[in-house]
């Protein structure tokens, strides 16, 4: 117990006691009264939601996306770098969760090299190396870099839609 608290009563101690444990717990962020949700971009994370939830809201939906799923499940894809928050309300507008989102970067296996530019700037490339290295399409990568990996993904995906859509 606090020094100050030696002197006061016997009678007192229990109650100034109660009071620092009181004012401890309402101290606490709202945040860490739930769990931090880490996902790591491109990639999803199922979690199960609160019952009789209404509303869900994403405080930036460029860092994490929400899909909603059958028997009370959501999936939460990493968009983009950051930490965002995730509020869920019951149909009266009272709050059921507000939890907050961390998105990561790529796990294992992405090698991200840097290469001197023109007039001192550094252009950044990232590569997925699982186990042999390919372009990898990474936000902050160097535009002259990411746009045509990008092309090339888009190019790549309507090929194999109109493939696909072929008889």
């Amino acid at each position: 117990m606090a020094s100050w608290c030696y002197g006061a009563s016997r009678k007192l101690r229990p109650l100034l006691a109660a009071l620092l444990l009181s004012a401890a717990a309402l101290m606490r962020p709202a945040a860490a009264a739930d769990e931090m949700l880490t996902v790591r971009m491109d990639q999803a994370r199922i979690v199960r939601l609160p019952e009789h939830i209404a509303t869900i809201v994403v405080g930036n939906p460029l860092i994490a996306d929400v899909s909603l799923q059958q028997g009370g499940l959501m999936v939460i894809t990493g968009k983009g770098y950051g930490t965002t928050n995730l509020v869920t309300l019951d149909r009266n507008g009272a709050v059921l969760s507000d939890q907050l989102i961390q998105v990561r970067g790529p796990g294992d296996g992405v090698v991200v090299v840097y290469r001197g530019g023109i007039n001192g700037s550094v252009l950044r490339e990232s590569y997925s190396c699982t186990p042999v290295c390919e372009r990898r399409i990474t936000l902050g990568d160097s535009p002259d870099f990411f746009g045509p990996t990008v092309q090339q993904t888009v190019t790549r995906n309507d090929a194999v839609n109109r493939t696909a859509g072929s008889p």
